[in-house]
C-alpha cells in the first residue's frame, strides 16, 4: 500500500510559515541538484500571502537562502482575465510577492499565460501547454512534466487548481493543460494543470488554514469522496504534504505532526 501523505499542523500561521521556507528550500535544493533549476507551480486564493510571508524573510544562514534567479515560477492555474485584473492568479502573486523580492535575492522567471488568447481557453490552454513543452523537453519524450513543487491551495469544496468536485475534467488523462468553461466558482473561464501532471510533481504542498476549511479537510482526509484534493492525495502518497494551522484540522481523524 501506498504511504499516506503527510498532514502538518502550525499553532499559527507565523509558524508554518517558517516550516514552509525549510520544505521549499531542501525542494530547492533537489531541483538544483537535478537540473540547475527549480520549477514550481503556484496557485492563487490566498497561498501567495503566506508565500511571501515564508519566502521574503531575511536568511537565518547560507543554507536558508533563497534562489529566486533559479526559480523558474508557472500557475497551476489562471484564469482567462488580463495580467492586471484583479481575477488574475499573476496579478495576485505579482502584488503579494514578486513585486516585494529584493534585488540581491534575484529574479525569478516567471511565465504568466498568454493573453493573446483570452478570448479562446482551448488556445490558451494549449499555448500554455507549448510553455511547458520548451520548458520540459519535447512532449514525445516526456510523457508528462514533472514539477519540482507545487504549491496548492485547498477550496471550501475541495477543489485545487481548477479542478472541481464532480467535474469532467478530473479524467483527463492525455492534456497537461486544459481548459474550463464553466468554473461553477468565478470567473468562468480558465485554464488549469491536470491531475496526472499534479500527481507527478516530485513534491506536492497543500497550505490550508483557518477555521473555515475545518469541515472540507476531514472530509478530504476522512472519507475523500472523490474530491481533487483527495485524488492529490491518493495519487501522490507520501510526496505530498499539508500545512495547516490547527484551526484547519481541528476535529480531523488523521495522523499529524508539527514537522517533517
Amino acid at each position: 500500500m501506498a504511504k499516506q501523505p503527510n498532514l502538518l499542523a502550525f499553532p499559527s500561521v507565523d509558524d508554518l510559515a517558517k516550516s514552509l521556507r525549510t520544505y521549499i528550500i531542501q525542494c530547492q535544493t533537489s531541483g538544483l541538484t537535478r537540473h540547475d533549476a527549480f520549477k514550481i507551480a503556484v496557485s492563487g486564493g490566498s497561498l501567495p500571502k503566506t508565500l511571501a510571508k515564508a519566502l521574503l524573510a531575511p536568511p537565518s544562514s547560507p543554507e536558508d537562502t533563497i534562489q529566486f534567479s533559479k526559480w523558474e515560477i508557472f500557475f497551476a492555474d489562471e484564469r482567462a482575465v488580463p495580467l492586471d485584473h484583479e481575477d488574475s492568479n499573476y496579478c495576485l502573486l505579482k502584488a503579494e510577492l514578486l513585486d516585494k523580492i529584493r534585488a540581491e535575492m534575484g529574479e525569478p522567471t516567471v511565465h504568466p499565460i498568454d493573453v493573446a488568447h483570452l478570448d479562446d481557453v482551448q488556445e490558451l490552454a494549449d499555448q500554455y501547454e507549448k510553455l511547458l513543452v520548451s520548458s520540459f523537453a519535447a512532449r514525445d519524450s516526456v510523457k508528462l512534466p514533472i514539477f519540482d513543487l507545487l504549491l496548492l491551495g485547498c477550496g471550501p469544496d475541495g477543489h485545487t487548481c481548477s479542478l472541481f468536485p464532480g467535474h469532467e475534467l478530473l479524467r483527463e488523462s492525455d492534456a497537461w493543460v486544459a481548459p474550463i468553461e464553466d468554473s461553477p466558482k468565478p470567473p468562468p473561464k480558465r485554464i488549469t494543470l491536470t491531475l496526472p501532471v499534479v500527481t507527478h510533481g516530485v513534491k506536492i504542498a497543500f497550505v490550508a488554514t483557518g477555521g473555515g476549511k475545518k469541515e472540507i479537510m476531514k472530509e478530504i482526509f476522512e472519507g475523500g469522496n472523490g474530491l481533487p484534493c483527495a485524488l492529490v492525495n491518493e495519487g501522490a502518497g507520501e510526496r505530498c504534504t499539508w500545512f495547516t494551522d490547527t484551526a484547519a484540522v481541528e476535529g480531523v481523524s488523521y495522523p499529524r505532526r508539527g514537522s517533517l
